[in-house]
């Protein structure tokens, strides 16, 4: 996604559009979101104990919430596959409230990443 974000952005400077710095702003927030979901320490082993038990009850709802994260990450992939089209077809006035879309949508995602660690994390614990 970010591979194609820098293709969109480079486009935008081509044509010279208006909000360019807005362009960056998502390359940044893809950075962070993306070093805090690759440098992630958690798992799933705080819900096995050391006799094989497993706490299936916690794990269906981390799984859960993993899944409905999953979704929202492929539903930017989505918006930023559509967002490319415009780009070749230079439909630029179309695209200007959608680049600020994605930043809402790599915000949210940012958000239900750190909850994730929030809520997941005395569960390991225990």
């Amino acid at each position: 996604m970010r591979h194609r974000w820098e293709e969109i952005s480079l486009e935008a400077l081509k044509a010279k559009v208006r909000n360019k710095d807005d362009y960056k702003k998502v390359i940044q927030v893809m950075d962070r979101v993306g070093e805090k979901i690759n440098r992630a320490d958690y798992g799933y082993a705080g819900l096995m104990d050391r006799k094989g038990h497993i706490r299936e009850n916690e794990l269906a709802k981390i799984f859960n919430y993993d899944k409905a994260l999953g979704d929202q990450v492929q539903d930017l992939d989505k918006s930023i596959e559509d967002i490319y089209g415009l780009v070749e077809a230079e439909n630029w006035s179309e695209i200007s409230p959608k680049v600020r879309n994605i930043k809402l949508m790599l915000l949210d995602i940012e958000e239900k990443w750190d909850g994730r660690e929030k809520e997941f994390r005395p569960l390991e614990v225990s």
